[in-house]
Protein backbone atom coordinates (compact mmCIF):
# COMPACT_ATOMS: atom_id res chain seq x y z
CA UNK A 1 0.00 0.00 0.00
CA UNK A 2 1.28 3.60 -0.76
CA UNK A 3 -0.21 6.35 1.35
CA UNK A 4 -0.05 10.37 0.76
CA UNK A 5 -0.79 12.82 2.69
CA UNK A 6 -1.37 16.35 1.11
CA UNK A 7 -1.34 19.31 2.45
CA UNK A 8 -3.16 22.00 2.74
CA UNK A 9 -3.23 25.48 1.23
CA UNK A 10 0.05 27.74 2.97
CA UNK A 11 1.12 24.13 4.87
CA UNK A 12 3.67 22.01 4.68
CA UNK A 13 5.15 18.22 4.04
CA UNK A 14 6.15 18.72 7.43
CA UNK A 15 3.24 19.54 9.08
CA UNK A 16 1.93 18.15 12.58
CA UNK A 17 -0.52 16.24 10.77
CA UNK A 18 1.66 14.62 8.58
CA UNK A 19 4.27 13.54 11.20
CA UNK A 20 1.74 12.27 13.40
CA UNK A 21 -0.15 10.18 10.48
CA UNK A 22 3.41 9.27 9.26
CA UNK A 23 4.25 7.90 12.78
CA UNK A 24 1.49 5.51 13.02
CA UNK A 25 1.34 4.19 9.59
CA UNK A 26 5.30 3.37 9.79
CA UNK A 27 4.47 1.63 12.98
CA UNK A 28 2.22 -0.93 10.62
CA UNK A 29 4.94 -1.19 8.27
CA UNK A 30 3.80 1.67 6.04
CA UNK A 31 5.01 4.65 4.90
CA UNK A 32 4.04 8.14 3.50
CA UNK A 33 4.65 10.05 1.25
CA UNK A 34 4.55 13.80 2.00
CA UNK A 35 4.54 15.82 -1.97
CA UNK A 36 5.83 19.26 -0.97
CA UNK A 37 3.82 21.43 -3.02
CA UNK A 38 5.38 25.03 -2.13
CA UNK A 39 8.13 23.80 -4.45
CA UNK A 40 9.87 25.05 -6.26
CA UNK A 41 7.72 28.55 -5.42
CA UNK A 42 5.02 28.93 -3.61
CA UNK A 43 4.26 32.45 -5.71
CA UNK A 44 3.63 30.13 -8.94
CA UNK A 45 1.18 27.40 -7.08
CA UNK A 46 -1.85 26.87 -8.97
CA UNK A 47 -3.84 23.64 -8.31
CA UNK A 48 -3.14 22.28 -11.91
CA UNK A 49 0.79 22.29 -10.89
CA UNK A 50 -0.89 20.37 -7.66
CA UNK A 51 -2.35 17.64 -9.43
CA UNK A 52 0.14 17.42 -12.12
CA UNK A 53 3.24 16.57 -9.04
CA UNK A 54 0.98 14.44 -7.51
CA UNK A 55 0.74 12.36 -10.61
CA UNK A 56 3.99 12.56 -11.70
CA UNK A 57 4.59 10.84 -8.16
CA UNK A 58 2.09 8.15 -8.04
CA UNK A 59 3.24 7.33 -11.69
CA UNK A 60 6.88 6.97 -10.20
CA UNK A 61 5.84 4.04 -7.74
CA UNK A 62 5.91 0.55 -7.84
CA UNK A 63 2.22 -1.22 -8.90
CA UNK A 64 -0.20 -1.32 -5.47
CA UNK A 65 -3.08 0.59 -4.50
CA UNK A 66 -2.49 4.13 -4.07
CA UNK A 67 -4.37 6.11 -0.25
CA UNK A 68 -4.76 9.66 -1.02
CA UNK A 69 -4.79 11.25 2.30
CA UNK A 70 -5.59 15.16 2.16
CA UNK A 71 -6.21 17.88 4.62
CA UNK A 72 -8.45 20.70 2.92
CA UNK A 73 -6.88 21.98 -0.20
CA UNK A 74 -5.21 18.61 -0.40
CA UNK A 75 -8.27 17.09 -0.20
CA UNK A 76 -9.54 18.97 -3.09
CA UNK A 77 -6.28 17.59 -4.66
CA UNK A 78 -7.54 14.06 -3.83
CA UNK A 79 -10.73 14.09 -5.37
CA UNK A 80 -9.78 15.40 -8.50
CA UNK A 81 -7.14 12.82 -8.88
CA UNK A 82 -9.10 9.53 -7.79
CA UNK A 83 -11.04 11.11 -10.19
CA UNK A 84 -8.53 11.48 -13.25
CA UNK A 85 -6.78 7.79 -11.96
CA UNK A 86 -9.74 5.65 -10.75
CA UNK A 87 -7.63 2.44 -11.67
CA UNK A 88 -4.67 3.38 -9.40
CA UNK A 89 -6.07 5.35 -6.55
CA UNK A 90 -8.27 2.77 -4.51
CA UNK A 91 -9.27 5.10 -1.32
CA UNK A 92 -9.74 8.81 -0.22
CA UNK A 93 -9.51 10.03 3.37
CA UNK A 94 -10.30 13.80 3.74
CA UNK A 95 -10.06 15.96 6.74
CA UNK A 96 -11.94 19.49 6.60
CA UNK A 97 -12.32 18.80 2.56
CA UNK A 98 -12.55 22.76 1.16
CA UNK A 99 -14.81 21.49 -1.29
CA UNK A 100 -15.78 25.31 -2.39
CA UNK A 101 -12.42 26.27 -2.83
CA UNK A 102 -12.35 28.56 -5.42
CA UNK A 103 -16.22 29.42 -5.87
CA UNK A 104 -15.70 30.70 -2.19
CA UNK A 105 -12.94 33.12 -2.92
CA UNK A 106 -15.25 36.32 -3.22
CA UNK A 107 -16.61 34.91 0.70
CA UNK A 108 -13.37 34.72 2.23
CA UNK A 109 -11.38 37.18 0.28
CA UNK A 110 -13.96 40.14 0.07
CA UNK A 111 -14.65 41.05 -3.46
CA UNK A 112 -12.11 44.46 -2.87
CA UNK A 113 -9.23 42.12 -1.88
CA UNK A 114 -9.76 40.08 -5.40
CA UNK A 115 -9.94 43.03 -7.54
CA UNK A 116 -6.97 44.40 -5.69
CA UNK A 117 -5.40 40.80 -6.21
CA UNK A 118 -5.92 40.67 -10.12
CA UNK A 119 -4.89 44.47 -10.16
CA UNK A 120 -1.96 43.93 -8.14
CA UNK A 121 -0.78 40.52 -9.62
CA UNK A 122 -0.13 39.05 -6.37
CA UNK A 123 -1.70 38.73 -2.85
CA UNK A 124 0.19 38.84 0.53
CA UNK A 125 -0.58 34.88 2.28
CA UNK A 126 0.60 34.17 5.57
CA UNK A 127 2.43 30.84 5.48
CA UNK A 128 1.78 28.93 8.11
CA UNK A 129 4.11 26.38 7.07
CA UNK A 130 7.13 29.18 6.29
CA UNK A 131 5.66 31.13 9.39
CA UNK A 132 6.15 34.35 7.22
CA UNK A 133 4.24 36.11 4.74
CA UNK A 134 4.86 35.48 1.10
CA UNK A 135 3.43 36.27 -2.24
CA UNK A 136 1.18 34.46 -4.50
CA UNK A 137 0.18 35.00 -7.74
CA UNK A 138 -3.26 36.22 -9.20
CA UNK A 139 -2.61 33.55 -11.14
CA UNK A 140 -3.56 30.90 -8.71
CA UNK A 141 -7.21 32.43 -8.28
CA UNK A 142 -7.83 31.88 -11.78
CA UNK A 143 -6.56 28.44 -12.47
CA UNK A 144 -9.09 27.67 -9.34
CA UNK A 145 -11.72 28.23 -10.74
CA UNK A 146 -11.30 25.53 -13.19
CA UNK A 147 -11.92 23.08 -10.57
CA UNK A 148 -15.68 21.87 -9.31
CA UNK A 149 -14.81 19.56 -6.22
CA UNK A 150 -18.51 18.99 -6.04
CA UNK A 151 -19.26 17.38 -9.60
CA UNK A 152 -15.76 15.26 -9.62
CA UNK A 153 -16.49 11.80 -10.67
CA UNK A 154 -15.39 9.75 -7.54
CA UNK A 155 -16.65 6.24 -6.82
CA UNK A 156 -13.74 4.95 -4.50
CA UNK A 157 -14.51 4.23 -0.73
CA UNK A 158 -14.00 7.75 0.90
CA UNK A 159 -13.90 8.73 4.49
CA UNK A 160 -14.40 12.41 5.65
CA UNK A 161 -13.18 13.39 8.83
CA UNK A 162 -14.58 16.69 9.03
CA UNK A 163 -14.73 19.29 12.37
CA UNK A 164 -18.37 21.11 13.65
CA UNK A 165 -16.53 24.14 14.28
CA UNK A 166 -14.43 24.89 11.36
CA UNK A 167 -14.65 28.59 10.25
CA UNK A 168 -12.87 27.43 7.02
CA UNK A 169 -15.12 24.90 5.53
CA UNK A 170 -18.55 24.94 6.45
CA UNK A 171 -19.69 21.33 8.15
CA UNK A 172 -23.26 21.37 6.78
CA UNK A 173 -21.75 21.41 2.95
CA UNK A 174 -20.30 18.61 3.91
CA UNK A 175 -22.75 16.82 5.18
CA UNK A 176 -24.90 17.26 2.11
CA UNK A 177 -21.86 16.13 -0.28
CA UNK A 178 -21.53 12.97 1.26
CA UNK A 179 -25.24 12.14 2.39
CA UNK A 180 -25.96 12.07 -1.24
CA UNK A 181 -22.69 9.58 -1.94
CA UNK A 182 -23.47 6.30 -1.05
CA UNK A 183 -19.30 5.51 -0.96
CA UNK A 184 -18.68 8.30 1.42
CA UNK A 185 -18.42 7.67 5.26
CA UNK A 186 -18.53 11.03 7.38
CA UNK A 187 -17.58 11.79 10.36
CA UNK A 188 -18.05 14.87 12.53
CA UNK A 189 -15.93 16.03 15.36
CA UNK A 190 -16.26 18.87 18.27
CA UNK A 191 -13.00 20.40 16.78
CA UNK A 192 -12.03 23.57 14.26
CA UNK A 193 -10.68 22.98 11.02
CA UNK A 194 -7.14 22.22 12.21
CA UNK A 195 -8.52 19.04 13.77
CA UNK A 196 -5.60 18.71 15.97
CA UNK A 197 -7.42 17.69 19.04
CA UNK A 198 -9.34 14.58 17.30
CA UNK A 199 -5.60 13.34 16.55
CA UNK A 200 -5.84 9.70 18.53
CA UNK A 201 -9.60 9.53 17.31
CA UNK A 202 -9.04 10.48 13.84
CA UNK A 203 -6.55 7.86 13.37
CA UNK A 204 -8.56 5.06 15.29
CA UNK A 205 -11.19 5.81 12.10
CA UNK A 206 -8.39 5.78 9.68
CA UNK A 207 -6.70 2.74 11.05
CA UNK A 208 -10.27 0.95 10.95
CA UNK A 209 -10.81 2.01 7.35
CA UNK A 210 -7.59 1.07 5.77
CA UNK A 211 -8.22 -2.14 7.55
CA UNK A 212 -4.79 -1.88 9.28
CA UNK A 213 -6.01 -2.88 12.81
Amino acid sequence: MHVFYLHGFASSAQSKKAAYFGARLRSHGVALHCPDFNEPDFATLTLTRMLDQLARDIAALEPGPVVLLGSSLGAVVALHTAARLPGRITQLVLLAPALLFGKDGHKFLGPERVADWRARGVLDVSHFGYGETRLLNYAFYEDSLRYDALTADVTQPTLILQGLRDESVDHRVVEQYAATRSHVALKLFDDDHQLMASLPVMWDEIAAFLDLT
